[in-house]
């Protein structure tokens, strides 16, 4: 839970947590151990390197609403709004234009909320 607070933030992990019902508990555990107490963890990257691969994976995905979590949380990782875009740019030609216009579109309105 520590990486997971360090990386999202308390307030995010503290409504994740609030929001946590009987049905959902199992895959909040699940999500604690696997991403954040095992891969995020792990020594061979360092967290700014995960951020950008998380950000190309979910804009591939087209996962909006985690994408807007993990701009914040590259932002708080070290990176720029100009390396944010620079890894939605190049993330467009792998993943599609399409996809990369949502990003930009997501990211925009996180990085205007951070000022």
């Amino acid at each position: 839970m520590e990486v997971r607070r360090a990386v999202l933030g308390d307030e995010h992990v503290d409504r994740a947590v609030a929001a946590t019902t009987d049905f959902t508990r199992p895959f909040q555990h699940h999500l604690t151990e696997a991403a954040w107490g095992s891969v995020w963890t792990r020594p061979g990257l360092d967290r700014r390197t995960r951020s950008v691969i998380t950000l190309t994976a979910l804009t591939t995905l087209r996962s909006h609403d985690e994408l807007a979590m993990h701009v914040r949380a590259a932002v708080r990782n070290g990176l720029t709004p100009a390396e944010i875009s620079e890894i939605l740019l190049h993330t467009s030609v792998y993943a599609g234009i399409p996809a990369a216009n949502s990003a930009f579109a997501v990211a925009k309105k996180v990085l205007d909320e951070l000022g």
